[in-house]
């Protein structure tokens, strides 16, 4: 599994449509496989959406969302915990 986490300096970043970074997770049997940081363009919630996918992430956990944007990520399969 891949586990997204919106950050912003060492935290959860407090507002994901903003969010520029993720720190990646996949871990598999409650064990840590590899651990990144990747970008998120800043531009459009698509294009966001897009990379999340790109990357394989099957859960975002993020701080505060648009009911827009979280509508966007669960579509592509995605899941989203907020706050």
């Amino acid at each position: 599994m891949k586990a997204a986490f919106a950050i912003w300096e060492k935290n959860i970043s407090p507002v994901f449509d903003v969010t520029r970074q993720i720190h990646l997770v996949d871990a598999e049997a409650g064990k840590i496989l590899g651990e990144t940081k990747e970008s998120l363009p800043e531009e459009m919630p698509t294009q966001k959406t897009l990379r999340l996918a790109e990357l394989g992430v099957q859960t975002l956990v993020c701080g505060a969302i648009s009911r827009h944007m979280q509508d966007m990520i669960e579509a592509g399969g995605i899941r989203v915990i907020p706050f």
